[in-house]
């Protein structure tokens, strides 16, 4: 049997699993592992060895920021943050327009910030916004979240984008990530706000993170929007002073270390709230995240089997010799490569080795190809990516339902991405 049947009848029986018989994720992911690496002819060693690298290597890198991250989400909703800066919200841009803001605001805390965390800072604020003002939370975060993967997928220096642009000959990170913003844009209005604007009735049952008692010593407008934006601030220091102190507070995890602390004081002891209730908090933020935990781990195994398979070998092979736009190909193969390995990084990465034989015969804008490649890698997430998991559980939003809004706006932004390279392409 063909590699790629293999692998469409692995994706076949995940889903299966998941959707229909309602095992849990991390199960059904090692059973779907295991399954295919006996199919592809891998050794019993060998698949148990790339589960076990590729569970321990995707919680080892995610685990600290994803705790981290619930730590401070959970502080900012139980001292009420996540109320005071909904109702600022809503003042300084009306209900209506409240979408939007979300998606500048997605924007702005997503180009320093990975997807992770700034998906963890951010959204208890948005479902939050959703519960207190009866609005659908699908049709409130999808812009958000949009604007969040655009910068992942995109823009340097989010760690695809900058691979691309430090081993692709001839690319450089000023005009690449000029070039992205400008592609953001439309990518943006397309997949967040036109398409956020239809799923208005998509049916959530979205994790709760508004307190039912209104009358507490809420902390201010300025220091709750500080503790949201600290990590920000300290992630994007490291990209413009290179100092050994600076290196070390700007690294994500360190950055949501101090945050939490920071949060920990201002947020709860100096508003006279014990520290056997915060340490509560913080003890049931791990609980809130230990389920997704589990789902990365097993999604890291699946990962790791299709690397083992040379699926990237694979697609080398496939369009080696093609008459088809340069630009279009690395499109494509990052997209066949984010669809079966989940990991948009992973695919970023891996076309950026496939194509460079293709970009040193074709000539083709090293920067354009960059953003094409980060574009395809955002292409149809689905069960086998941390990002869809991350977005269900907190949404609360059935398979089907994730796979109807945040699978198609993840795709819109990767065609709308597309277009906007080929578009730069004609008048460049």
């Amino acid at each position: 049997m063909s590699i790629w049947l293999l692998i469409c009848a692995a994706i076949f029986v995940l889903v299966t699993l998941i959707s229909v018989m309602k095992l849990q994720p991390f199960i059904a992911f090692l059973v779907v592992s295991l399954g295919l690496g006996m199919a592809a002819s891998l050794t019993t060693e060998q698949t148990v060895a790339a589960m076990q690298k590729g569970i321990g290597g995707t919680l080892g890198s995610i685990i600290p920021i994803i705790i981290l991250g619930s730590m401070l989400g959970k502080m900012v909703a139980k001292s009420r943050a996540t109320f005071v800066l909904s109702e600022y919200f809503v003042q300084l841009f009306g209900p209506k327009n409240l979408p939007i803001a979300f998606m500048l605001i997605g924007f702005i805390v997503g180009l320093p910030l990975f997807f992770s965390v700034a998906f963890l800072l951010l959204t208890p604020l948005v479902l939050s916004t959703a519960e207190r003002y009866n609005l659908p939370p699908v049709y409130l975060g999808i812009p958000m979240l949009a604007s969040l993967s655009i910068t992942q997928g995109f823009l340097p220096p989010h760690p695809a984008p900058y691979y691309l642009v430090t081993h692709l000959p001839g690319a450089e990170m000023g005009t690449t990530l000029g070039y992205g913003i400008l592609i953001s844009i439309p990518a943006m209005l397309a997949s967040g706000w036109l398409f956020g604007k239809t799923l208005k009735n998509i049916p959530a049952t979205p994790m709760s993170f508004v307190e039912s008692d209104e009358s507490g010593n809420n902390p201010s407008v300025g220091i709750s929007l500080s503790i949201l934006l600290l990590p920000v601030a300290l992630i994007a220091i490291k990209s413009f002073v290179h100092l050994p102190g600076i290196d070390l507070i700007g690294e994500p995890m360190v950055a949501l270390l101090i945050s939490v602390f920071v949060g920990v004081y201002f947020l709860g002891l100096r508003r006279g709230i014990s520290w056997p209730e915060i340490s509560s908090w913080l003890v049931d933020s791990i609980k809130d995240v230990a389920p997704l935990m589990l789902t990365f781990g097993g999604a890291g195994a699946f990962k790791e089997i299709l690397q083992e398979m040379h699926v990237g070998d694979a697609m080398h092979e496939m369009t080696q010799g093609s008459a088809v736009n340069p630009l279009i190909i690395a499109w494509g193969i990052a997209a066949v490569l984010r669809i079966v390995t989940g990991s948009s990084t992973v695919s970023g990465i891996t076309t950026a080795g496939l194509i460079l034989p293709l970009l040193a015969s074709s000539g083709v804008n090293p920067n354009l190809l960059a953003i094409s490649i980060g574009a395809g890698s955002m292409v149809l997430s689905h069960v086998n990516d941390a990002g869809f998991w991350l977005y269900k559980e907190y949404f609360g939003v059935s398979i089907k339902n994730s796979l109807r809004s945040w699978t198609i706006m993840e795709t819109i932004l990767a065609v709308v991405g597309l277009l906007g390279v080929l578009g730069l392409e004609l008048v460049l």
